[in-house]
């Protein structure tokens, strides 16, 4: 059962990576498009910087949330590597609880607002601004579950034995 929902997840991942990479697909052809039609046709359109700054936004947070592992996020690797394993683990926890406080704190404020701009939409596309900025609230969310998971593996001893900050890579 347990390589079964490994492999889910790693399938659920991969799922996630194909819609971040079509996300970045629209973003640069549409930037291409606004380029084309601003320089070549000599007739700007809204429309595509709208989609671009969209796109952008939910490939922030969408990815951060869904595909960014917890080996590929910044650290300040110089005082985590110059500690032990046990201050590390430490450190990890210390983190996951600050991060579960505060974004459990303000999610209720953030549903709250995401909820009320559903007044608004945005200029061209007439989207609504709930819907826009609703992947906010899903990466506050998904922060809360991660942290909950990190920290609940640093605890029992898991996850940061292997750090080796010269074998830290861009992710890609």
């Amino acid at each position: 059962m347990n390589s079964r929902l490994a492999g889910f997840g790693a399938w659920l991942h991969a799922r996630a990576e194909n819609v971040l990479a079509a996300m970045l697909a629209v973003m640069f052809t549409v930037f291409i498009l606004q380029i084309f039609f601003r320089y070549g046709v000599n007739l700007p359109i809204g429309w595509t910087h709208e989609i671009s700054v969209i796109m952008w936004l939910w490939m922030v947070l969408f990815g951060t949330a869904f595909v960014v592992r917890d080996s590929e996020e910044i650290r300040f690797d110089i005082l985590y590597a110059a500690v032990s394993d046990r201050w590390r683990r430490v450190m990890v926890v210390i983190s996951a609880v600050a991060l579960i406080l505060f974004f459990s704190i303000s999610l209720p404020a953030v549903i709250d607002y995401v909820m009320f701009m559903k007044v608004e939409k945005t200029a061209y596309l007439k989207i609504r601004f709930d819907w826009l900025y609703s992947i906010y609230a899903i990466f506050a969310v998904a922060t809360i579950v991660r942290q909950f998971w990190l920290g609940y593996q640093a605890i029992w001893g898991k996850g940061s034995a292997d750090f080796d900050p010269t074998k830290a890579s861009s992710g890609v």
